[in-house]
């Protein structure tokens, strides 16, 4: 799939997100159970395209001592606070984590909300940076920061469905492959949404 950034713009800002739509896929393919959805915590996430020749994706792996999702692959981002809708949320996150400051983001559009198994209900934030910004891991939660190609992610061919058991419950879930760490679980749920919006 190739990844222009106006291609982006035009697509997502012609997509019409559905407020309190269910979520297409939750970190269980094959067994999302919507009665979970009214006690899920709202939080949003920043899913930062690097307005490079070649766009690429702003990932962040997360600090290894974390207490949840330790050492995971995710966009940066966090539960909205009192008062907070999902884009102020993602970018005042996106600060926290990257110092990415929000005046350098052109949002785009907040995308399809998606369930995750430990119990939020996140909102992706699709935004422009520019490239070569003086970004910096807050250490406490934010191992490293890495890139990945946009036009990558996107690549249907390149969307693995895998099964694991987890906490004595099998599960099934998408994962993408990278050298610098798999993409799995939820972040990679949201990428396949993405996905599936642009090439609807």
């Amino acid at each position: 799939m190739s990844a222009d950034l106006d291609w982006l713009r035009t697509r997502l800002r012609a997509y019409e997100r559905i407020p309190g739509h269910l979520p297409q896929f939750g970190d269980d393919i094959d067994n999302f159970d919507t009665d979970l959805l009214g006690a899920l915590t709202p939080a949003a996430v920043l899913v930062p395209v690097i307005a490079r020749r070649e766009p690429t994706l702003l990932l962040t792996k997360r600090n290894a001592k974390m207490r949840r999702h330790a050492g995971q692959v995710a966009f940066p981002g966090g539960r909205l606070d009192p008062g907070e809708d999902a884009v102020r949320a993602a970018l005042r996150e996106a600060e926290e984590e990257t110092a990415l400051p929000p005046g350098d983001v052109e949002v785009i559009a907040p995308i399809d909300d998606y369930a995750t198994g430990t119990g939020f209900r996140v909102t992706p934030v699709v935004g422009i940076i520019p490239p070569d910004l003086a970004l910096t891991p807050h250490e406490a939660e934010v191992e490293s920061l890495f890139e990945v190609p946009l036009a990558y992610v996107l690549d249907a061919s390149r969307h693995e469905r895998r099964t694991a058991e987890f906490k004595g419950r099998e599960r099934t879930f998408y994962v993408i492959p990278w050298r610098d760490g798999d993409i799995w679980g939820a972040t990679a749920g949201m990428v396949v949404n993405l996905a599936r919006i642009l090439t609807r």
